[in-house]
């Protein structure tokens, strides 16, 4: 993989009336045609466990991929629903995401990708979401 770049990452997510934004420090490179984010998130458990965080960002995909106290994976195509899941010490199931949109402006490893989702777990409907990640190169 060529170098990483230092990258601040703020991740948006609306569910209805309720918004969600965070942000974190990682480090992106760009591949072929693929831009490759990593970077780490507090858990949100008592335990002070880390989940590290991979993020792949093509012109028509974007996956995300979980390691740590939390395992889930994650695959957004627009007009497809595609399988993933998610794990934890108190919990595990298979979910899938309907993806109705997705659109990446991106220029190297900084820019927008912007997505909008629904959320199956076990096949029954579990939630509308529409996700914003904005990537901006550290200097």
């Amino acid at each position: 993989m060529p170098e990483m770049s230092p990258v601040l990452i703020v991740l948006t997510s609306r569910q209805g009336e309720e918004e969600t934004v965070q942000s974190f420090h990682g480090e992106a490179a760009l591949r072929k045609d693929t831009v490759y984010i990593r970077y780490t998130e507090p858990e949100e458990g008592t335990d002070g466990g880390v989940i590290r965080a991979m993020v792949k960002i093509t012109d028509h995909e974007l996956k995300i991929m979980r390691h740590g106290v939390v395992e889930s994976e994650q695959t957004f195509r627009s007009g497809q629903q595609l399988p993933g899941f998610y794990r934890s010490a108190l919990t595990r199931f298979h979910l899938s995401t309907d993806t109705l949109a997705l659109e990446s402006r991106l220029n190297g490893v900084s820019g927008m990708v912007t997505w909008e989702y629904d959320l199956y777990v076990y096949g029954e409907l579990s939630g509308h979401f529409v996700i914003s990640l904005h990537i901006q190169e550290e200097v």
